[in-house]
């Protein structure tokens, strides 16, 4: 966990309480955490599942990798270390739209377990949904819509995970995807379909 280095600051309690917030949007607030090798589809699911949540009147938001290191993380490499602070980043932004009752997707290959789970303690059981969009190397090379398995192989890119850094796969999703043989709407309409037989979409 990250060190806490400012001092002389106080937690200020809002008037608003997260529950509050959640019965003015008709349903609880959540992380969708959608974690997978490059090219496994999680972007595609996560906006597709977006997508789907909108058209039902859900109030959503979406993370996305790529997104994210345009903007709030653009400072960020893929160290290890620059990798878990990317992480904790998006857990504690994540975290924040979750309390005030969004369906929060987020989009990274996130890895490393650890990291995922300081996710996971961080928003909170059942908050927490870890989606593993579970796609072999193979699949994932042979779409490589970035090139960027290409690249690595021919030793352009350095610490690429899957080719010669490590993807540590979820021990306790509690959702995994067969991204090898459905469709990309088959795998959100599952996503779907856990939300609302776990009691996520109402109150």
């Amino acid at each position: 966990m990250s060190e806490q280095k400012a001092t002389n600051i106080t937690w200020h309690e809002h008037q608003v309480s997260s529950d509050d917030r959640c019965k003015l949007n008709g349903h609880k607030g959540a992380v969708l955490w959608f974690t997978g090798l490059s090219a496994c589809g999680k972007s595609t699911v996560a906006n597709t599942v977006d997508h789907k949540l909108h058209e039902m009147g859900k109030h959503t938001t979406v993370l996305d990798g790529d997104n994210v290191r345009h903007g709030l993380n653009k400072n960020l490499g893929f160290s290890a270390e620059d990798r878990a602070e990317n992480i904790r980043r998006i857990g504690e932004v994540a975290k924040l739209f979750c309390e005030n009752g969004i369906l929060t997707l987020t989009a990274f290959i996130s890895p490393y377990r650890a990291d995922r789970d300081n996710n996971r303690t961080l928003v909170g059981e059942g908050q927490f949904i870890e989606i593993y969009v579970n796609a072999s190397l193979e699949t994932c090379e042979a779409r490589d819509p970035k090139g960027l398995y290409k690249k690595a192989r021919a030793g352009e890119i350095k610490g690429f995970t899957g080719i010669d850094d490590p993807y540590e796969a979820p021990e306790n999703a509690e959702l995994i995807l067969d991204a090898d043989n459905k469709s990309i709407d088959e795998l959100a309409d599952e996503v779907i379909s856990y939300l609302e037989s776990n009691g996520q979409l109402s109150l």
